[in-house]
């Protein structure tokens, strides 16, 4: 049947990414939403929106027959799931059908046969693909270890831990459980052996009705965090250098499409070793958030096949050869430097140089951007702090690293901490452009160092005197009176002009500076000269061995956010005031809420003795538990929060108050 108008059963980017492709096909589209995105630009862009009454996924996008109501009422024929919420959820894909409405997805038996990882290993094991043994969490002995606690419902690594002693075995089970009923609504576990290091590598399968199936190509996803996936591209490296590995890979999902009548698009995921030898670790019976790296280099629209399958058309008669190669990598509000925290607020700007295309196929090369965010969106605490996926496609792996190295560097993003420095050293980084990224990259090659600012600290500090040349021409700008007068002119010689920043990585920095009849002289940076300063740019001439360098920086103001981009890097500040206010001042040892969140479970009482590290109580942000620990051995002298409140970004959660008999001991 023809599909005249599809709903979207999920929220940003892939939202966006299935209307894009039904807008080019003359398909009518409907959206949902829950109250905490009733601003996100998927439900401005569709033609009709359905709310959601709630924030949470489970009182929203978890909630199949709400969503099924809102297909119904607004017309729709057709529901496409994306991915992540009920997109592999037999139950829901049922429901939709027994609704008299087109399911974009694969039977739902064969959702149900890979919806168990349990019993999807064992059939696979049956169908000859070659799989790693599952355990039984109550049978896990010290001889199994480090083993893999995966969530059977899902993935993305939610509900995924590591767990290296068996005395942590129990606990992390129950924070497996957690995550994985937050996220899919379904608690259910397993464990698996572990392996330290591998290739991720994954084989996108579209199969017709007819019987024809094809593996479109393989991805590598190696290099990832909590077992989400950072970057992908297709084709693999790994597969690229080893004779027959592609043949043998391509058979093994085919094999796995073919032993449950599949139909539509989906992935076989494979673990595979340096030799070239993988294992069977899931099929994932939707549509990957990496799927545009295929698409880029194959020339299909993905969704638009998904749709033509669903419609009941069979695919073309030839499968399209392989071109050029494609990265891509997830933008994250989240602070790796500090253990992948998570960040929520306003994204003030989003804008990435050289992009050629939005949820589009690429014909020339280029950057794709995949966005669920614009300039003013907000990034709640409620989802995945995905903000973007930047893709590009070249000719050549070298020239696609370095043309998405480069768009990363320069962009404009200003308003959250993002992983956009650890994307960039990455994708420069020697091992990655040799082509060796396995799942312990970021161990190997130090996070510490990956997660540097890409300015250096002399870059830093030159911005920042930048920063402030351009705060004083926007002073200069807005007063009333002494616009015709130079910028920080005086009656008589005076001291320095002052004013202080404060960095998220280096601490406070304060830029002293005299204008004179020549230009001005900043303090520390003999021989700086002034070109031109207003309150968006500042150009300055720059001293150096050779002679000076021009160098320009683009300043943007958020209240007392100050964003500066240039060439050497981007620097993020905090204008400080000229006076403190005493009120604002927190006890020592107080303990801060890193974002906002929901408190889940406290692990002490207000009085008691706690040691450093210990457990004071976990968050729950963007679906995952944060453990707040104690910052030293004391006592808990005040515990302001209670289970199931909600704080905000740098609330005071507790007070941690260090014992001098102790101190004195140390």
């Amino acid at each position: 049947m023809a599909i005249t108008n599809v709903l979207v059963a999920n929220r940003g980017e892939i939202a966006r990414r299935v209307f894009a492709t039904c807008r080019r096909m003359g398909i009518g589209t409907t959206a949902v939403y829950s109250d905490a995105d009733a601003a996100a630009p998927h439900v401005s862009e569709a033609d009709a929106a359905i709310r959601l009454p709630g924030n949470t996924p489970a009182e929203t996008y978890l909630r199949g027959e709400l969503i099924i109501e809102a297909a119904l009422a607004a017309g729709a024929d057709a529901i496409h799931p994306g991915y992540g919420f009920l997109s592999e959820n037999a139950e829901f894909a049922r429901s939709v059908l027994d609704a008299g409405l087109v399911w974009i997805g694969p039977p739902v038996a064969a959702i149900e046969q890979m919806g168990s990882k349990v019993e999807s290993k064992k059939m696979m094991d049956a169908a000859g693909v070659p799989v790693l043994a599952e355990l039984d969490p109550a049978e896990v002995t010290e001889a199994h270890l480090p083993v893999l606690i995966k969530a059977s419902a899902g993935g993305g690594g939610r509900g995924m831990r590591v767990v290296r002693e068996l005395s942590e075995l129990r606990d992390q089970i129950a924070g497996a459980q957690r995550e994985a009923e937050s996220a899919f609504g379904d608690p259910t576990v397993f464990c698996e052996r572990y392996l330290e290091t591998g290739r991720h590598i994954e084989v996108q399968v579209m199969s017709d009705t007819f019987g024809k199936t094809w593996a479109v190509g393989e991805r590598e996803c190696s290099i990832q965090r909590r077992h989400q996936k950072v970057v992908e591209e297709a084709p693999s490296p790994l597969v690229e250098k080893i004779d027959g590995m592609r043949d043998r890979l391509f058979e093994a999902a085919r094999l796995a499409a073919e032993a449950i009548g599949y139909e539509g698009a989906g992935t076989v995921e494979f673990l595979a070793d340096e030799k070239g030898d993988f294992f069977f670790l899931e099929m994932n019976t939707r549509l990957q958030v990496e799927h545009p790296v295929t698409e880029q280099t194959t020339g299909l629209d993905l969704v638009r096949l998904q749709l033509q399958v669903a419609s009941g058309l069979p695919l073309p008669a030839a499968q399209p050869a392989q071109r050029g190669h494609s990265i891509e990598v997830r933008l994250y509000a989240e602070d790796p430097a500090h253990d992948w925290q998570p960040q929520s607020g306003p994204v003030h700007k989003i804008e990435i140089p050289f992009t050629t295309g939005e949820f589009a196929v690429l014909d020339q090369p280029g950057v794709r951007l995949d966005t669920g965010v614009v300039d003013d969106s907000v990034v709640g605490v409620h989802y995945d702090p995905m903000l973007a996926k930047v893709i590009s496609y070249a000719e050549t792996r070298a020239e696609a690293a370095h043309l998405l190295a480069t768009a990363l560097q320069r962009a404009k993003i200003h308003g959250l901490v993002t992983n956009r420095d650890l994307l960039v050293r990455v994708l420069r980084h020697p091992a990655f452009l040799a082509g060796d990224t396995d799942t312990a990259f970021f161990v190997t090659h130090d996070l510490a160092a990956l997660s540097a600012p890409l300015a250096s600290d002399a870059d830093e500090a030159l911005s920042i005197v930048a920063a402030a040349l351009a705060d004083s021409a926007a002073n200069h700008a807005a007063s009333r009176y002494t616009r015709l007068a130079p910028s920080g002119w005086r009656n008589l010689a005076s001291l320095p002009q002052a004013k202080s920043y404060e960095s998220r990585t280096s601490g406070t920095h304060e830029v002293r500076y005299r204008y004179t009849r020549t230009g001005v002289a900043v303090e520390g940076h003999e021989g700086l000269e002034l070109i031109s300063a207003t309150p968006e740019r500042v150009v300055l001439a720059v001293p150096g061995e050779r002679g000076p360098v021009r160098r320009q920086f683009e300043i943007a103001r958020y209240g007392d956010l100050v964003a500066v981009d240039s060439p050497l890097g981007p620097v993020a500040v905090r204008r400080l005031p000229r006076f403190t206010d005493p009120a604002e001042q927190v006890a020592a040892g107080s303990l801060l809420a890193p974002m906002p969140g929901s408190v889940i479970r406290l692990g002490a009482a207000e009085g008691d003795h706690v040691r450093q590290g210990q457990p004071i109580l976990w968050l729950e942000a963007m679906k995952m538990e944060h453990t707040i620990a104690a910052p030293a051995t004391g006592v808990l002298s005040a515990l302001n929060v209670t289970v199931g409140q909600q704080v905000e970004v740098g609330t005071v959660l507790a007070v941690v108050e260090e014992q001098e008999q102790e101190q004195e001991q140390a």
